[in-house]
């Protein structure tokens, strides 16, 4: 059945469960998630009109900067998750969204075909989408059912919102509370059966990271039934301290260790396993990587793995771990491959990194990387040119940590991403009382912030007009006066600029002030393209041994027909479209396979239309001669499933019918691929 067929059944469905609700009052019959019909019963009960329009008004920004600033620390880790995600299901009509415990929207992205609608209903930043006010939605159902859920169309509850598609999942601490919902929406018509999916995956990637931040001076101790799901996203966590105290578990751990929403913790090492604390501690240490089987006083056995954070960096910047050389690999590099080789410890300082990690081969980069060295520890504003995905962000912290002022700040501003009412008090700050919905105790800005470090704004050049020329004051005389002070406060500042978009032409149009234009145009750099790097090789090998690290898995490697595919790439969307088409990959393995062939590529790499993405014209896709005939010439996008079958049998025909040999072929297990043969008959 196809999807026009599933959407138009699923209609028939809902619209007949609707009138058993809505106008007789009974449960449906028709099958229908119980989530929901729960959510319809508690609607109901609250008062709610399904036929009601309830478009709220948003908080002002003053209360959402409170719920913000309330929310630091899941919003600071799911900032490059959310990044990562619209990154793959970029021009599907979807909003990204992270929202608090209560429900109020906290950050979106999202295409702005999709925005407009969205903000009709009120989908937006500031919005509270609880369901005693907006009625069955995934992320105040969500927060009711305590689970992930999934909303389509009609089984929302007000009307209004039956052309939403939502699925949304709690984020919990350490501690068993939920501190946030992680929501993927779109256009009804236009849903995606993984999308359920793939929120599960981003808010496990979320709690992980989180959990590792908040106990990264602890010891933490990695646990499943199964070997191979030791180190995933899959396995249990606990927090231990010195003395064997348990300090915080997991959602998996506390689910393992029967403990309910909000149960403290009160365990030690002792009470969950049956050995001695210091014992296992002596064997991790004399190998670290080693898994110890241990018996669990519930019953049963598990493996286990300890590790210790502190002093490792976790939840970095995910494109700095792409095209960065790990500090392993530059000890090993001989030094007639790119020169002399650097010290491990400038790579990797307090989890730092530095523009010679950023040395990959590549002429046109290392030039870059020549020329930025030069400049360190002088006054001269460093302008980042390319465009989006090449890691300009990336290089402008190298920068920073590479030279005088290392120990000192690096504040990141996005231009594009702040709307223009708050950019201002984003940027200078504010006095307490300066506006309706202030803080009593005023905030301090961005600008400040980055007293005695480096000031980073990307995407200067969406920065409005009228707040150029207020940074443009900042700059000349180096001092800051908050939105409703009469104070100027002096800042010591080094500055970084970014930008995707050519600024001279932004001057010749009028949408730049060509004095501050000279004013950031100090050193300007143009980060080459990944499409015109020749060092692709390193980048894949680098983002594979991060993307394989993060999930347990080893001894993954790369095809030699994908990796000669990825070197005639166009690649519209640079490094970062490279790291979330090899995550996907990375995913799609299955649990005996341990090569990335064409199969687990996404399908939208075999698109025949690019996604018009706003970007400069840049060069389709060549021909890929090298890939099988079923994948290169795709005419449409089809699902991974299709390619994968296709690419099965493929072989299957070339070997004669022969397993073994289709096994070896593929690169996988006789299990597996009589699995996959399964599937297909």
């Amino acid at each position: 059945m196809g999807q026009l067929q599933v959407l138009e059944a699923h209609e028939q469905r809902i619209a007949t469960a609707r009138r058993t609700f809505f106008e007789r009052g009974d449960e449906p019959e028709v099958s229908i998630p119980g989530a929901v019909i729960r959510s319809w019963q508690r609607c109901r009960e609250g008062g709610l009109d399904a036929g009601a329009v309830r478009v709220l008004e948003p908080a002002d920004h003053g209360e959402l900067d409170e719920a913000r600033e309330r929310c630091a620390m899941l919003m600071e880790h799911a900032s490059g998750i959310m990044e990562h995600v619209y990154a793959q299901i970029r021009a599907s009509g979807s909003l990204v969204i992270l929202a608090d415990m209560q429900g109020m929207i906290l950050h979106t992205l999202g295409d702005a075909d999709f925005v407009g609608r969205a903000q009709r209903v009120a989908l937006q930043a500031g919005a509270s989408w609880a369901e005693n006010l907006r009625g069955t939605n995934a992320i105040g159902t969500a927060l009711a059912e305590r689970t992930a859920v999934e909303v389509l169309g009609g089984e929302h509850f007000l009307d209004c919102n039956g052309f939403l598609t939502c699925a949304a999942a709690p984020v919990w601490d350490a501690r068993g509370r939920i501190v946030g919902v992680f929501d993927i929406s779109g256009d009804y018509h236009s849903h995606q059966r993984h999308t359920r999916g793939l929120v599960r995956l981003s808010v496990q990637m979320l709690e992980k990271r989180m959990f590792e931040a908040e106990f990264a001076g602890a010891i933490l101790v990695g646990f499943h039934l199964r070997p191979e799901c030791v180190g995933t996203l899959q396995e249990g966590l606990l927090a231990i301290d010195a003395d064997g105290r348990v300090l915080g578990a997991n959602p998996v751990a506390r689910e393992f260790l029967g403990l309910g929403p909000d149960a403290a913790m009160t365990q030690g090492f002792g009470d969950i396993f049956r050995a001695n604390f210091g014992q296992t501690l002596d064997r991790a240490g004399r190998d670290p990587r080693s898994l110890q089987l241990l018996d669990v006083r519930r019953g049963g056995q598990v493996y286990v793995q300890v590790r210790y954070l502190q002093g490792v960096p976790r939840g970095g910047n995910i494109t700095s771990a792409a095209i960065a050389v790990p500090a392993p690999e530059l000890e090993r590099r001989p030094a007639a491959e790119g020169g002399a080789r650097p010290h491990s410890t400038l790579c990797n300082p307090k989890g730092r990194i530095t523009l010679e990690c950023l040395s990959t081969g590549d002429p046109v980069l290392q030039r870059a990387l020549d020329r930025a060295a030069r400049i360190l520890g002088k006054d001269i504003p460093l302008l980042i040119q390319g465009e989006s995905g090449v890691g300009k962000e990336l290089f402008a912290r190298a920068v920073h940590y590479s030279g005088p002022r290392a120990d000192g700040p690096f504040v990141a501003v996005n231009c594009a991403a702040i709307p223009e009412n708050l950019i201002e008090s984003e940027l200078f700050g504010y006095v307490g009382g300066a506006f309706t919905g202030a803080r009593r105790e005023g905030a301090i800005g961005k600008v400040q912030q980055a007293h005695g470090g480096t000031l980073f704004l990307d995407e200067i050049g969406d920065m409005p007009l009228t707040m150029q020329a207020r940074l443009l004051r900042v700059l000349q005389e180096r001092v800051v006066t908050p939105v409703g002070s009469l104070k100027s406060i002096p800042v010591d500042i080094s500055l970084a600029c970014a930008t995707h978009c050519r600024l001279r032409e932004a001057v010749q149009r009028g949408s730049f002030r060509e004095d501050l234009y000279y004013r950031v145009n100090g050193l300007t750099i143009t980060l080459p393209a990944l499409r015109e790097r020749s060092d692709i090789r390193r980048i894949v090998e680098n983002i594979l041994a991060v993307e394989t690290a993060d999930c347990g898995r080893q001894g993954v490697q790369i095809s030699e027909e994908v990796m000669r595919f990825f070197e005639g790439y166009a690649w519209p969307g640079n490094v970062r479209q490279l790291q979330n088409v090899l995550r996907v990959a990375v995913a799609l393995l299955d649990d005996d396979e341990d090569v990335i062939f064409p199969s687990h590529l996404p399908e939208e790499l075999f698109a025949a239309d690019p996604i018009d993405d706003g970007e400069p014209t840049r060069p389709a896709a060549p021909p890929v001669a090298s890939m099988p005939q079923s994948v290169a010439s795709a005419p449409a996008p089809r699902s991974l499933d299709e390619i994968e079958q296709e690419a099965v049998a493929a072989v299957m025909r070339e070997v004669g019918g022969n397993v073994s040999a289709a096994a070896r072929r593929l690169g996988v297990s006789r299990n597996t691929l009589y699995r996959k043969l399964g599937r297909m008959s």
